[in-house]
This record gives C-alpha cells, sequence and structure tokens, in this order.
C-alpha cells in the first residue's frame, strides 16, 4: 500500500518536471514550491476523503498534463469519461481540489516572484531589468533620466513633487475569490516564504510546515461559493479592507523609498509631505451606472463609513506618536499654544488606555497631540452616530471638519522640531503621520458618483415640463445649450418640492441632495456615461447648483463607444467654447476614456487604435483653448478590457497625454494583484510612479505617418471582420449561448450588478465583463484576437513590403508592441482543442461548421502575430511566463473538461451517465449518520438543476478564473 503511494507522488512530481523541463534561472525555485504545496494538499485530500478520490485527483491531473504535452485529444477523451462517472458529491469534491490546487500553484507563483526580485536587489542587478517590460524601479528611472537622458537632478525632483498619480478602486464584479479565501492565501505564501529562508532552525520548520498544513486545510474546507450577492456596501467594505491590510502602512514607507533614491542621486531634500504623489479614489457606493441597488442611502452610508475608518485609523496611531514626541524643547510659537491649551483642559480623561491624566506642561509636544486625539476621537464617534442613527450628539465644532486644521497643529509639531535642531525626529513618525493625512485626508478616499446622462435628461424634462415650457427631451442640442447657460447665469431656483418625480428622478435628486450635505472633501468627480454632447455636462452644473451643492464636483464626460470617442474631440471643443463654462473650470479638465464597451463594440484591435488617436485629438483642442486635460483610464483587469502590465500600458500612451497627471481605475480581482499584500502594494506605488515620471520626462515615439495609414488601413478591416461575425451572423449569439457558460454566469453571485443592462436583447446589451468572462472560460478568447488576422492578411496581400514596416511598427513604437505582445499572451493562454470540446458536447450539429470556421480564423491570426513579432514559439521573449503558463494548463484543462460535461448534464437532463460507486470517504464516518459529501450536495437547495450540479459549474468557473488570472 505504502509502495503504491510513493510512486502515485513521485509521478506527480514527475509530471511538473516534465511540464518545465529546465529551470529558467539559477534562482528559479518554481516547481519545488508547487510541488511541496501539491504534496500538503494531495495528504490532506487523503486524510479528509479517502485515497480513492486522492488516486482519481491524480489520474486526471496525470491525463491532463499528458494531454497538455502531446494536444492528443484521446487523452482528453479518457479525461472525460473519468470525469462523467463521478457522482454529484465526487464531482463537487474533484472540482473544489483542482480550483484550490490552481489557487496553491499561483500562490507559489506569487513567492517564486518576490524570491527572485529580493535575489536581484541584493546583488544590485537589474542587467535584465531594462528590457524587463513589467518593472520600473523608481531609484532605476531616476538614474536613467539623469545619466542616460542627461536631465538634470533638479528636473527630475521637481518633475516629481508635481505629478499626482490617482488611483480609483472599483467594485467591478470581477473579483471571483472570497476575503475569507484571500486572508486565508495571504498566510499561505507567509509560511513557504519563511520555509525556504536561510537561517530556519528544525523546529521553526517543524512549525511552518504544520502551520502551512493547517492553512491549507482550512482553505480547502472554506465554502467557495458566495450564497447570496453582495450589496454595495459589502463591496465598499471588502474595497476599504485594503487600506486597513496594506496602503495605509505602504503610502509612507513607499515616500520614504523615494526619499532614498532622491538622496542617492545627490538630492537632499525630502519629497514635501504636501505633494500629491499617490491619491486614492472610489466607486464602491458611487457607481449607479445600471446598478439599481446603489441608492443615494448607500452613497451617504460608505461616506460616513469612510470618514469613521479614517478617524478609526489616525486614532489608533496618534497614541504611538505621543510616545514618540517626549521632547521638552519647543519653539515659543509651540510653548504659548500648549500652555494656552494646559490651561482650558483641567480634567483626566478615563476613556483612554494612555496618557488619560492631564499631561504636564513640560512635554508641550504631547499637550498638543493630547488635543489632536481628542478631536480624532469625537470624529469617529461622531461619524459613528451619524452612521447608526443619523444623529449626533456631539457637536461639529469638536471634530475635525477639514484636512487644513487637523494639518495646522502636525505642522506646527513639525516646525518647532526643526527650530530646535531635532529634524532627524521630526522625519520619523511625525513626517509618516503628515504624508498619510495629505494622502488620506478626513475621507480615506475621495468617492466618486457615476450616472448615466440619459437620466439627468429625465430630471430636466420633468422640470421644463413642470414649468410648461416644452419638452427638454425633444429639444434640439443647440436650443438645450441655450436654456441651460440662460438658467445657470440666473438666479432663480427653477422647481420646488411640488416637482411630480418618478422614483428614478427622485433618486437622481436625492443623491445631489447627499453630495450637498456632507462634507465637500469626500467626493472626487461626477461622471457621466454614454456622454455625447456639451449639454450633458451642462446640465450636471444645473442639477449641482439646484440642489445646493456649494462646492460643486467637477463634471467628467466618459466617453466609451467607438462612435462616442470619434466625436469626443468635437464635443469636447464645443463644451470649451462656451465661456460660462471655461470660466468655471479654471484651465482644468478631467476627461474618461473606456476600454471595455469600445473593445465589445468593435473588436480589441480597432478599439485600441481609436483610443490611442482620441487622446492625441482631445489633447490638441485642450492645448488650443488653454486647459490642462487630466485623462481618465476606465480600464478592466483583462486585455479584452485593456488590462495589462502597468508600466507597458503607461509608456504606450501617446505623447503628452499624461502630463504628470494620471487617474486609472484599479477593478475588482486587480485590486488583490495591486494591494493584496505589502510588497505587492509597494510595487504597484513604485510602478504607477515610475512610469509616469519617465512617460513624462522621456516620452514614446509618436508614430510615423505611414504607420498611422497603415493602422488607420488594418483597423477599417479589422473592425468590419469584427462585427460581420459578431453582430451580422445571424446564428453568432446562438452560438456564443451554446458554446459558453454566459447562460449561467449570473449564478456566481460575484457582483452587486446585474450581468446585463436589458434583461433581453443581444450582445449589444450584455456587460462588457460577462461577454469577456464567458470566452474565457473555454480559453477561445474571442473578443481579444477577433480582428486582427484580417487586418494584417489585408495589408500583406497589398503589398508584402509591409511585412517589414510592421516589424518596424512592433520594435520602435511601444503602443504598437504592447497591442501585439498583449494578444501574444492571450494566444499562450488559449487552446482551440478545449473550445472544441464544448461545441461537440453543447452546441447542435448544423453549427459545428461555424466553430470549425472561427478556430480557423485563431489559428491564422497567431501564425500571422508571431510573423510579425519575428518570434517562432509563443512567448519566446518571457521564458518565466511561459513556465507559469506551462505549470498552470494541466490543472486548468480538468477544470474545463469537468465543466463541459457538467453543463452538458445542466442543459440536457437526458443526457445518460454511468456513475460509479460513490469514492469519498470520510473520517467521521462512524461517529455521524452521513458523510459529508452528501452535506457539500446540499449546501445549495434552491438549485433548479440536478443535484451537485450547479456547484461543480460554479467551482469550475472560478478554478478557470483563477488560472486565467485576468479574468473578466
Amino acid at each position: 500500500m505504502g509502495t503504491r503511494n510513493l510512486e502515485k507522488m513521485a509521478s506527480i512530481d514527475a509530471q511538473l518536471r516534465l511540464l518545465a523541463p529546465r529551470k529558467v534561472s539559477e534562482d528559479d525555485k518554481l516547481v519545488e514550491y508547487d510541488a511541496l504545496l501539491l504534496d500538503r494538499f494531495l495528504d490532506i485530500l487523503q486524510d479528509l476523503h479517502g485515497e480513492d478520490i486522492r488516486e482519481t485527483v491524480q489520474e486526471c491531473y496525470e491525463l491532463s498534463a499528458e494531454y497538455e504535452r502531446k494536444l492528443d485529444p484521446q487523452k482528453l477523451e479518457e479525461l472525460g469519461k473519468v470525469l462523467m462517472s463521478l457522482d454529484a458529491g465526487d464531482s463537487i469534491v474533484v472540482a473544489k481540489s483542482f480550483a484550490h490546487m490552481l489557487n496553491l500553484a499561483n500562490l507559489a507563483e506569487e513567492v517564486q516572484i518576490a524570491y527572485r526580485r529580493r535575489n536581484k536587489l541584493k546583488k544590485g542587478d537589474f542587467a535584465d531589468e531594462a528590457s524587463a517590460t513589467t518593472e520600473s524601479d523608481i531609484e532605476e528611472t531616476l538614474k536613467r533620466l539623469v545619466l542616460q537622458l542627461k536631465k538634470s537632478p533638479l528636473e527630475v525632483f521637481d518633475a516629481l513633487k508635481n505629478q499626482t498619480v490617482d488611483l480609483v478602486l472599483t467594485a467591478h464584479p470581477t473579483q471571483s475569490v472570497r476575503r475569507s479565501l484571500l486572508q486565508k492565501h495571504g498566510r499561505i505564501r507567509n509560511c513557504l516564504t519563511q520555509l525556504y529562508a536561510k537561517d530556519i532552525t528544525p523546529d521553526d520548520k517543524q512549525e511552518l510546515d504544520e502551520a502551512l498544513q493547517r492553512e491549507i486545510q482550512a482553505a480547502f474546507r472554506t465554502d467557495e461559493i458566495r450564497r447570496t450577492p453582495p450589496t454595495p456596501q459589502d463591496e465598499m467594505r471588502a474595497g476599504m479592507s485594503y487600506f486597513h491590510e496594506t496602503i495605509w502602512k505602504g503610502v509612507p514607507k513607499f515616500l520614504r523609498r523615494v526619499d532614498t533614491a532622491l538622496k542617492n542621486m545627490g538630492i537632499h531634500e525630502r519629497v514635501p509631505y504636501n505633494a500629491p504623489l499617490i491619491q486614492f479614489s472610489s466607486w464602491m457606493g458611487g457607481d449607479r451606472d445600471g446598478n439599481p441597488r446603489v441608492t443615494p442611502e448607500v452613497t451617504r452610508d460608505v461616506c460616513l463609513l469612510a470618514r469613521m475608518m479614517a478617524a478609526n485609523l489616525y486614532f489608533s496611531q496618534i497614541e504611538d506618536l505621543m510616545f514618540e514626541l517626549s521632547m521638552w524643547r519647543c519653539s515659543d510659537e509651540l510653548r504659548a499654544r500648549a500652555n494656552q491649551l494646559h490651561q482650558s483642559s483641567r480634567r483626566d480623561a478615563k476613556h483612554y488606555i494612555e496618557f488619560w491624566k492631564q499631561i504636564p506642561p513640560n512635554e508641550p509636544y504631547r499637550v498638543i497631540l493630547g488635543d489632536v486625539r481628542d478631536k480624532l476621537y469625537h470624529t469617529r464617534e461622531r461619524a459613528r452616530h451619524l452612521l447608526s442613527n443619523g444623529m449626533s450628539d456631539i457637536p461639529e465644532e469638536a471634530t475635525f471638519t477639514d484636512v487644513e486644521q487637523f494639518l495646522e497643529p502636525l505642522e506646527l509639531c513639525y516646525r518647532s522640531l526643526c527650530a530646535c535642531g531635532d529634524r532627524p525626529i521630526a522625519d520619523g513618525s511625525l513626517l509618516d503621520f503628515l504624508r498619510q493625512v495629505s494622502t488620506f485626508g478626513l475621507s480615506l478616499v475621495r468617492l466618486d458618483i457615476r450616472q448615466e446622462s440619459d437620466r439627468h435628461t429625465d430630471v430636466i424634462d420633468a422640470i421644463t415640463r413642470h414649468l410648461e415650457i416644452g419638452s427638454y427631451r425633444e429639444w434640439s442640442e443647440q436650443r438645450r445649450q441655450e436654456w441651460l447657460l440662460s438658467e445657470l447665469s440666473g438666479k432663480r431656483p427653477l422647481f420646488g418640492p411640488d416637482l411630480p418625480k418618478t422614483e428614478e428622478i427622485a433618486d437622481v435628486l436625492d443623491t445631489f441632495h447627499v453630495i450637498s450635505e456632507l462634507p465637500s472633501d469626500n467626493f472626487g468627480a461626477y461622471i457621466i456615461s454614454m456622454a455625447t454632447a456639451p449639454s450633458d455636462v451642462l446640465a450636471v452644473e444645473l442639477l449641482q447648483r439646484e440642489c445646493r451643492v456649494m462646492q460643486p464636483l467637477r463634471v467628467v464626460p466618459l466617453f466609451e463607444k467607438l462612435a462616442d470617442l470619434e466625436a469626443a474631440p468635437a464635443a469636447l471643443a464645443r463644451l470649451f467654447s462656451i465661456d460660462w463654462y471655461r470660466n468655471r473650470i479654471n484651465g482644468k479638465q478631467e476627461v474618461m476614456i473606456g476600454y471595455s464597451d469600445s473593445g465589445k463594440d468593435a473588436g480589441r484591435f480597432s478599439a485600441a487604435w481609436q483610443l490611442y488617436k482620441a487622446q492625441e485629438e482631445l489633447v490638441k483642442v485642450a492645448k488650443k483653448y488653454g486647459v490642462k486635460l487630466t485623462m481618465f483610464h476606465g480600464r478592466g483587469g483583462t486585455v479584452g478590457r485593456g488590462g495589462g502590465p502597468t508600466h507597458l500600458a503607461i509608456l504606450s500612451q501617446p505623447p503628452d497625454t499624461i502630463n504628470g497627471s494620471l487617474r486609472v481605475t484599479v477593478q475588482g480581482e486587480v485590486i488583490e494583484q495591486s494591494f493584496g499584500e505589502e510588497h505587492l502594494c509597494f510595487r504597484t506605488l513604485q510602478r504607477f510612479t515610475a512610469a509616469t515620471l519617465e512617460h513624462g520626462m522621456h516620452p514614446p515615439v509618436s508614430p510615423k505617418p505611414e504607420w498611422r495609414a497603415l493602422m488607420d488601413e488594418m483597423a477599417v478591416v479589422a473592425t468590419k471582420e469584427y462585427r460581420s461575425i459578431v453582430f451580422q451572423e445571424p446564428r453568432f449569439v446562438e452560438y456564443f449561448r451554446l458554446a459558453t457558460p454566459e447562460t449561467e454566469y449570473g449564478r456566481m453571485n460575484i457582483g452587486s450588478r446585474p450581468s446585463k443592462r436589458k434583461p433581453s436583447g443581444g450582445i449589444e446589451s450584455l456587460r462588457a465583463i460577462p461577454w469577456i468572462f464567458a470566452w474565457t472560460q473555454t480559453r477561445f478568447h474571442l473578443p481579444v484576437w477577433l480582428g486582427f488576422g484580417a487586418a494584417f492578411k489585408d495589408v500583406l496581400q497589398k503589398d508584402i513590403k509591409n511585412l517589414n514596416m510592421l516589424k518596424e511598427m512592433y520594435n520602435q513604437w511601444p503602443f504598437f508592441r504592447v497591442t501585439i505582445d498583449l494578444v501574444e499572451m492571450v494566444f499562450a493562454k488559449g487552446d482551440p482543442g478545449i473550445a472544441a470540446l464544448y461545441d461537440r458536447l453543447l452546441v447542435s450539429k448544423d453549427l459545428w461548421p461555424f466553430g470549425e470556421h472561427l478556430r480557423a480564423i485563431y489559428e491564422e491570426t497567431k501564425s500571422l502575430l508571431l510573423q510579425i513579432a519575428g518570434h517562432k514559439d509563443l512567448l519566446e521573449g518571457d521564458p518565466y511566463l511561459k513556465q507559469r503558463l506551462r505549470l498552470r494548463d494541466a490543472y486548468i484543462t480538468t477544470l474545463n473538461m469537468s465543466q463541459a460535461y457538467t453543463l452538458k448534464r445542466i442543459r440536457d437532463p437526458s443526457y445518460a451517465v454511468k456513475e460509479r460507486p460513490h469514492l469519498s470517504k470520510e473520517i467521521m464516518e462512524s461517529s455521524t449518520s452521513k458523510p459529508q459529501t452528501a452535506e457539500l450536495v446540499k449546501l445549495n437547495p434552491t438549485s433548479e438543476y440536478a443535484p451537485g450540479l450547479e456547484d461543480t459549474l460554479i467551482l469550475t468557473m472560478k478554478g478557470i478564473a483563477a488560472g486565467m488570472q485576468n479574468t473578466g
């Protein structure tokens, strides 16, 4: 018995080694990490569910691995037979095991990446970093700017302290892993890192190994499926947890590193604490576009919750600061203030743990900070009362209401320490604290509000009808503008409480009222989606005034469909030509461009090119009117929705479009990849800061006129090809619904937003996220590559010389290179053989030729792409990624097979299956009456499908999403 087990063990190790035959570099420990986590997991699986299930899991893994090596469809048949013979409980256990093994493989990768990074830093070796496309070390960037590009250190310092990166966290429904699991994953990562540390004792090793097993088991025993959809408040709390965990401490730590990098370059000044290098905003609880669950009340809750959290975070640090600043020497200015405070407060505060007695005047800093502490305490409690009962008996005067009030006593302490020769002390925790206050303010993040332009039109229409001057909706753009401007210049209120309101109109107006009631530092921008004309922007300006918003939010139009992007520059020019508006904006305008919908509308190739051109044009318009333009990029996490490595994405933007101010959305699962852990948070802040600086000081090349002409030519062909298949092929929607799990996607309970804009309807009404998610599941990725092949083929047939021009574009023009590289990465993750299997099982026979046709286009596109990139194999320029994908694929294949067969059983209840006897044994079988696998089947009592099928399906979806990483 034992020997057989050993053979089995060895075999899985051997499979891993066969998949990744050689080390990519000396410090490559990936296979080792992977094998360790797998061994531990399989032992746990055997302890919990018995040997038979472990053997089944290994058999599936081996068949997948063999399929991945030889791409032999025969192996898929065998794998299918194994999976089909499992009963409901067993198939849940197997799907869960593979999803879990993939999560472990991802953790092994993260540890390996961090390990390589540390090794390089120790050796000071950045030799291949310059060519590595995804890293930007802040110190390297500064050195490169000064040494290679001959900028003076002062120029660089100036540019750096005047730039801003604003990261906007959005709760897009793509974070498919629950927070309960994310925390366990973090602990597994830490155990694995420590196990391989150099100076570890045998006892430590044993305890760490136990901890590792405990966490792996705890994660496996947690239900991965959200049984209820999250509310917007849940999404907001999940997003805010990253501030607690990493961002709060991460920002001052990162800014210290920037100081160090400046010092090493000969600049002996620190980045001023009020330099807005990094800012954070949020859409969670503010984004109401197509999400009826985000009500005005939700927006109010979210703002108060963030204020309470911010005050609490400061409060938890202020006592440490009081401990630290125990000095008695201080400036006269500070002493006078301390004496004044000391005389006014003559009581002990018993509700504090430290410093509860009245602080003696010979500790002046503590007296000042004690007063700050009182105010923070009241600020937190007042927010808490308002949140829970809507009122508070703490007067507003006892709290901090704006950041200036909060900064003032801290600045006083800083000045005083410097004046008394204690600058090194001032530059310790006090500086960190000042930087936190400058970054997070009293509101932690600024909330953006997003609403569809149509909803504003409805409100204004109701007003004009009520005033009996006609229907605003039917007026021409010219007439709308004239009326809005005359009202904006006038003083009279437009409507009273007697305005007849539908629920939807009340909702829009109440949102404006919430904005007017809460402190203005809670809010960022008011974003109008589906904006097309200047009146869309003026309407929001008027509504803000009508609802008495004292400090109106900046209004940001969002352009996302292809036609809107083309028309955007003209719309902006019309807006800037209105005198009233130009006076209102004070020389600054923000414009948001959307990546998802433009991609769904015309395919990735044309969308990318149109976004590039639109940005160039918008910048020209802004320059003409003397306005500083900030671009707000709405990128998703996936390539299909504009995602990809940060550094590359920023450096491939057109010249002059960033100018030291960048706003980017960080969506869904990307938040976890960017801020899930301390070193990830540090790396994210570093990448954004370094790339933004580099783009401003060393802009990428502008494309040559002949490159542009070629791009324009190709974009026309690409759009035509994409639309001819997606929108004009009469049976495309039917094929899409059959060949992918799109119909079943809504059951995943990922986000608080419905997956469709309108319940009926075709591709147009489907949100961009499920559209991409569904194609990612079958590993066919159609929306990413469709159109590329036709475009390349067309220009190469016209003139073979174009091949050299395309190669030149790939080698010299960052934008083109990034576009091609990202698609190449997606091909490396794709597998048409798997997609063919879904077709065979799920698609009606008369649609098979259509699927074959699409797969032929896939192959042709892939070979043309490789030709242009000058690669023989996919990813030959990135061996690390290639190795990681190979190790991941074997797990994903089993999940794909399980998913395809489960979909078959869900959609065709008459599909006959011969089940083997139940395999999974339980440890507790004697003591309890029924095995746990039966319990697993009962976790979902309301399913309309046969027992266990829905859970198996959801587990495969989550597993594949984890394996593909840039899910949807």
